[in-house]
């Protein structure tokens, strides 16, 4: 279930967000007890920059409640493998985080808890997938805000989808439309997925077509119109493919009967019923003032609780 949202809604793929925000500010900015609070503060600087610059009127962190969905796995063995932190406890799979910044990530969720950001995750599904079905279901624009290409699916500027891509931390972002993703990769967002599936990548674990790399990717796309146009093309010997594209897109066909469940992100996950709409005041004052305190917020807090209410 979802609120309606008449204005202008802007998600954040937070584990995105929070990974930059780690790297990108000094691990010398720490707690009165000497803990790490970069990811923290930077995360709070991030969202008062996208709010002062962007105005949405609702707000969500999207969070990953499964980082490396079974029902993925399953179709896509080697999906994320490579990002699976070593353990011996029988355990699902957990992410390899840097040691300090795992830590955080439990600050971070309690105080946008706080501040009365909503924040959603669901079971089985990855924010990406959130972020997906908040995006099938608004009625008004969408400004998703992330590191991570594959949301390039979702742009749509017939609906006012686009994605804001950090270039340097959230002041210089990559307003990216149809136009930018025709630029650069030769497709609209309905044919992004299309072409990252084709492509693949190495950062997700998608080993793609072999042989098959963007550009070409691109081409097929051009002319065939989608997968399943390229692959119609494959069986029909007088669409125009090389032999060489004819054999690997054979060889392929394992793959490519999967891989778009994998790639393309969810639209109906079951979210839960919560309000989106930008908070004017903290939740709950007094829990903010006691992890302000303990985790040494300053500026970072009072500068996003003075844009939120403005």
């Amino acid at each position: 279930m979802m609120r309606d949202v008449t204005g202008r809604l802007m998600l954040l793929d937070t584990a995105s967000l929070y990974f930059r925000a780690y790297f990108g500010v000094p691990d010398s900015v720490k707690a009165p007890d000497g803990t790490p609070v970069n990811a923290v503060r930077g995360l709070l600087d991030f969202v008062d920059r996208l709010v002062r610059d962007h105005r949405p009127t609702h707000l969500v962190a999207c969070m990953d409640a499964d980082w490396r969905p079974k029902w993925r796995v399953e179709l896509i063995p080697t999906y994320k493998a490579h990002r699976v932190a070593e353990q011996h406890t029988g355990a699902p799979d957990a992410e390899e985080v840097p040691d300090t910044l795992a830590p955080q990530v439990p600050v971070i969720e309690s105080v946008l808890d706080a501040i009365g950001i909503a924040r959603v995750g669901v079971a089985g599904y990855e924010a990406d997938d959130v972020i997906g079905t908040f995006t099938a279901r608004a009625t008004g624009p969408v400004d998703i805000v992330t590191g991570d290409r594959d949301l390039y699916q979702l742009v749509d500027d017939g609906r006012g989808v686009r994605v804001l891509y950090p270039i340097k931390g959230v002041g210089t972002l990559q307003v990216t439309d149809e136009a930018v993703l025709r630029e650069k990769y030769g497709v609209g967002g309905r044919g992004y997925a299309d072409l990252a599936l084709l492509r693949g990548d190495p950062s997700d674990g998608l080993p793609g077509v072999p042989g098959i790399g963007e550009k070409t990717a691109a081409k097929l796309l051009a002319e065939f119109g989608d997968l399943p146009g390229i692959m119609a093309a494959v069986d029909d010997p007088r669409a125009r493919l090389t032999p060489s594209q004819r054999r690997r897109l054979t060889e392929a066909r394992p793959y490519v009967a999967v891989a778009p469940e994998v790639v393309r992100v969810a639209g109906d996950v079951p979210l839960p019923d919560v309000d989106t709409a930008l908070p004017g005041a903290p939740r709950d004052p007094a829990a903010l003032e006691e992890l302000a305190a303990r985790w040494g917020l300053g500026g970072s807090l009072q500068r996003l609780l003075t844009t939120l209410g403005a």
